[in-house]
């Protein structure tokens, strides 16, 4: 016998159904280092701990970051960033081998690479996990991170929403170049395919010119899951014209609702529904037996992520100078960021960050002041908190709550540790919103498309890639 669905005790509406992934936190502020219980982040043992938890736990997918370049500052590698990241497609080709149902989520730049070789790829992975791989699509304006590729630099930054518009488009042609009847009569003849236009392609556009025949048959979910990280309006609009679901930065109530309430908003003249987009926020959290104890805990986590040498770092990134010689623990330069053409820290560690950063100095000459905060303290506070902090049952409460206040479908976690970060939250917040009826005990499917609740794209509501290119 089913169970009936929980409705929400106060609207009397069918509560909403949580989505719950996990990010394997890589270039980033995030991950205490200096704790014993922080593991490798290149050795397999650490993706596969990770991953294997979030499948216990009934996660949705697991997410890869992706940095193409080392970020540099005053000329040297940033101490923060992870240093011999493995490939992304390595990784989660990997990970497929040691899981079963978990979704797979890579991102893949769409300014650096070409539609055809990561059709591919994706196409791939998707057949090696049965069906589980999905697609960050992402792009980069940053010459420094291009001078590692042969059109290092040459894309202005207004036209990085074009290109990766037009590769989404050119890729699903390719995803969509096999008609799953092809790949039936090729299961059953083990033969040459009968129909010649099997993978058959041609695109002519502005930014890709390419023809030919795509050599991977359709894939299980028919195209990957297609997410996107963009929070600029041409990054919601893209989102709303061809992601599945994005990942987001808003994780507090009212900033949720209003981007959830934008990008929703937009579907419908794309001729989608709300159904069709998922919006799935990034969120750390701290667990304590108690309210009172997680509180303790997350104020020393800050304190660890945040160390003296990483505020003065960050504090370069809006000043655009040398601070090295500044004491953490006193008070903000008395000089003002130079706002020349240079910038002293090159990749996403940059100055370019701040689009005013005479006036960012400003703020944050008012706030130190008004707190008597030093430059660290200072950092701590302006750099972001944890987003749920408190016991298992507050945890779940407020997740629960942001869900149903369509402030989200669901969050991204991102632990303070790996790889054994997410155990707690997978033994202890896991339970208690299966309890309530708004997460699952089990995988009802197969495929990531399946878990994330999106149709599969049938040949009908395909565009006729084939008839194109015959």
């Amino acid at each position: 016998m089913t169970a009936p669905t929980p409705r929400d005790p106060g609207t009397g509406r069918p509560r909403k159904q949580i989505h719950l992934a996990a990010h394997f936190p890589g270039v980033n502020n995030t991950t205490v280092w200096s704790d014993p219980r922080a593991g490798s982040h290149i050795a397999f043992d650490s993706f596969a701990h990770f991953a294997r938890t979030a499948e216990r736990a009934k996660f949705d997918f697991l997410f890869l970051a992706e940095g193409l370049r080392l970020r540099e500052q005053r000329g040297r590698v940033y101490d923060l960033d992870v240093v011999g990241r493995p490939d992304t497609f390595t990784v989660l080709a990997a990970l497929a081998a040691v899981t079963d149902r978990l979704g797979l989520t890579g991102t893949i730049n769409s300014t650096f690479n070409e539609p055809y070789e990561v059709a591919r790829q994706f196409a791939g992975l998707d057949h090696l996990s049965a069906g589980r791989a999905a697609w960050n699509v992402v792009t980069s304006w940053d010459a420094f991170t291009g001078e590692n590729f042969r059109r290092g630099g040459f894309l202005p930054q207004d036209q990085r929403y074009s290109r990766a518009e037009e590769f989404l488009a050119t890729a699903n042609e390719l995803f969509d170049s096999w008609a799953e009847s092809d790949l039936l009569a090729d299961r059953e003849t083990g033969a040459f395919l009968r129909d010649a236009r099997a993978g058959a392609f041609v695109h002519r556009g502005q930014h890709f010119d390419i023809a030919g025949r795509f050599n991977v048959p359709r894939s299980p979910q028919g195209r990957p899951v297609i997410f996107q990280a963009g929070d600029s309006d041409e990054g919601r609009e893209f989102a709303a014209a061809s992601a599945d679901a994005i990942f987001s930065r808003h994780s507090t109530l009212d900033a949720g609702q209003d981007f959830y309430a934008d990008v929703k908003g937009r579907l419908a003249r794309h001729g989608r529904t709300r159904d069709q987009l998922l919006i799935l926020p990034a969120a750390t959290f701290v667990l304590g037996d108690t309210d009172a104890e997680a509180r303790e805990l997350a104020h020393e986590v800050r304190r660890l992520q945040v160390s003296g040498p990483t505020a003065i770092a960050h504090l370069e990134h809006v000043w655009n100078r040398d601070l090295s010689a500044y004491d953490p623990d006193g008070p903000l330069p008395d000089i003002d960021p130079d706002p020349g053409p240079h910038t002293l820290a090159q990749g996403r560690a940059s100055v370019r960050m701040f689009r005013d950063p005479l006036a960012t100095a400003r703020e944050w000459r008012e706030r130190a002041a008004a707190e008597k905060l030093s430059i660290r303290e200072l950092v701590i506070e302006t750099t972001g908190r944890q987003s749920f902090v408190g016991s298992p049952a507050t945890v779940a409460d407020t997740i629960d709550a942001f869900v149903q206040a369509d402030a989200a479908d669901g969050f991204i976690l991102v632990p303070h540790l790996t790889p054994g970060g997410l155990d707690g939250f997978a033994d202890t917040v896991v339970p208690l919103l299966q309890e309530r009826g708004v997460f699952r005990h089990e995988y009802t499917g197969t495929t990531l498309r399946d878990h994330l609740g999106l149709a599969h794209p049938d040949d009908g509501s395909r565009p006729d890639a084939r008839r194109a290119a015959s």
